[in-house]
C-alpha cells in the first residue's frame, strides 16, 4: 500500500506540473480574488505544507507515534515571500520537492501506516491518513489555482494543512 500512496503522489505532480508550467510570471502573480492568494503563494502555500508533513512522515515512520503542531499558514506564506519569487522557480522546487517525498513515502513501512498522529489540538489519526490527505490537499489547492470547474474535496480540510 505504500507504494501506492508514493504511486498516487508522483501521478498527481507528474500530471499537474505541466499545467502549472503553462502559467506565466504575471499571471501568477494575480491574486484570485481579493484576500485571496495568487497562484505563487498558493504554490508556495503546498510548499510549506510538503515542508511541514515532511516532519509528519518521517517521525511517525520511525516513532511510536507523531505529536506535532500545525502550522500558521498565513505567516509562512508571507514570511518565505513567494510573492516575490519567479514562478517557475516556485514551480521546480514544488516538483522537485514532492518527487524527493514520494521516495520517502514508498520507502515507509507497511504496518508503519497505522502510526497515529497527533497535529494541533485535532482528533489523532493515521500516518495512511496524513498522507492521503496531503495528497488531496495538494490537488485541491491546484484545482483552485488553476480555476477548475470541480475542486477537489479532501478528507482533512477542517484540520491544519
Amino acid at each position: 500500500m505504500e507504494q501506492d500512496l508514493s504511486l498516487f503522489l508522483t501521478q498527481t505532480i507528474k500530471r499537474e506540473l505541466p499545467n502549472l508550467l503553462a502559467f506565466d510570471d504575471q499571471r501568477a502573480s494575480v491574486p484570485r480574488a481579493p484576500g485571496k492568494w495568487s497562484a505563487k503563494e498558493e504554490l508556495g502555500h503546498l510548499i510549506d505544507s510538503a515542508a511541514n508533513n515532511h516532519l509528519r512522515f518521517v517521525n511517525a515512520a520511525i516513532g511510536p507515534e507523531f505529536q506535532g503542531a500545525g502550522y500558521a499558514q498565513e505567516d509562512w506564506v508571507r514570511m518565505h515571500g513567494y510573492k516575490a519569487m519567479q514562478w517557475q522557480s516556485i514551480t521546480h522546487f514544488w516538483f522537485a520537492y514532492n518527487t524527493f517525498l514520494a521516495g520517502l513515502v514508498g520507502r515507509i513501512a507497511q504496518d508503519r501506516l497505522e502510526t497515529l498522529c497527533y497535529i494541533g489540538q485535532n482528533t489523532p489519526v493515521t500516518l495512511r491518513f496524513v498522507i492521503e490527505d496531503y495528497i488531496l490537499h495538494m490537488q485541491h489547492h491546484i484545482d483552485q489555482l488553476l480555476g477548475r470547474g470541480i475542486i477537489t474535496q479532501y478528507p482533512g480540510a477542517s484540520n491544519s494543512s
